[in-house]
């Protein structure tokens, strides 16, 4: 009888967690319940029935919705992976498919292609891994991390401290910040003959600006602005295509220095990108994390840095 009554126990209950399912896809248990055709307080009791036998809260209220707890987005993982097996029977029997592990990081619509491809690349042959990528602006993607709904967030810039947002944030990688253009010059010296010049800046928000403008300060230098540009991928096109100096981390060119599109004048003395992994503490921590945030920054840069490139 007692081993009977272990088993019920331990046994998980799969209409509860269709109900869970359910509520968590919608959002709001009025929704739910009636999609569902039951009245919302027979809805309310299976889920804390669930929610008993799990030993953890599920949802969370805010305003008028529900949103999941740390607990709630793992059983909603589960739960969209149990209620989608009919449906991969048959294609895991006919074609060998494997459940995939789903990663999910959000990277600042800033950050440089060329540095996401390379701190994910380790995961792309990977089998059963599976990325999902999304991009925003840092408070949006730190919003949606503490909700559970990212598991790691990638940016340039390290987030505010807050007393009710415990973010872990992490430099993984510094890149050095260049002079670049389309045309060649015999010789570049910095800071003189940046005197004068037409410059592509990144925006005022940017930390590498904030740090620029501290150099030019300091050395006396009048920076001649030609445009102010947010997005890493409209300052490459407008270093190949315009006829000015862009300010730039060496990862974002590094494609068109080493076809010799784009030239290196100089690098910035004392001048840097840094690169941060922001998480949360959780616990349950993704298991693909530990092995991305523990890598050796020189090889993490190794990968980054342009093949053969030298001053122009």
């Amino acid at each position: 009888m007692e081993e009977n009554a272990l088993v019920t126990e331990t046994r998980l209950n799969f209409h509860h967690l269709h109900y869970f399912w359910a509520v968590a896809k919608e959002g709001n248990l009025t929704r739910a319940a009636k999609r569902l055709r039951v009245s919302q307080s027979a809805l309310s009791a299976q889920i804390r029935q669930l929610e008993e036998q799990l030993r953890e809260p599920l949802f969370e209220r805010k305003g008028r919705g529900l949103v999941l707890t740390e607990a709630g987005g793992l059983a909603l993982e589960y739960a969209d992976a149990i209620f989608s097996t009919g449906e991969e029977l048959v294609a895991a029997l006919r074609q060998g498919r494997r459940r995939e592990q789903v990663l999910r990081i959000g990277a600042v619509a800033t950050l440089s292609r060329n540095f996401q491809e390379s701190f994910i690349k380790p995961l792309l042959t990977q089998p059963g891994v599976k990325l999902r990528l999304q991009s925003g602006s840092l408070d949006d993607l730190l919003t949606r991390l503490s909700n559970h709904e990212l598991d790691l967030v990638l940016a340039n810039q390290a987030p505010r401290r807050e007393p009710k947002r415990a973010f872990r944030c992490r430099r993984i990688a510094r890149q050095e910040v260049s002079m670049v253009g389309h045309r060649r010059r015999r010789s570049f010296k910095f800071p003189e003959d940046v005197q004068g010049l037409p410059l592509i800046l990144p925006g005022l928000d940017s930390d590498i600006r904030a740090e620029f403008d501290a150099l030019c300060e300091k050395l006396d230098v009048a920076a001649h602005v030609v445009a102010e540009v947010d997005d890493m991928a409209t300052m490459r096109l407008l270093a190949r295509d315009i006829d000015a100096i862009a300010v730039v981390p060496s990862v974002v060119v590094r494609d068109e220095l080493q076809s010799g599109v784009l030239h290196q004048y100089c690098i910035i003395p004392s001048l840097f990108e840094n690169f941060y992994a922001i998480t949360v503490q959780r616990q349950y921590q993704h298991p693909l994390l530990h092995s991305l945030l523990t890598r050796d920054e020189e090889d993490l840069l190794d990968m980054q840095r342009p093949r053969g490139v030298t001053k122009a």
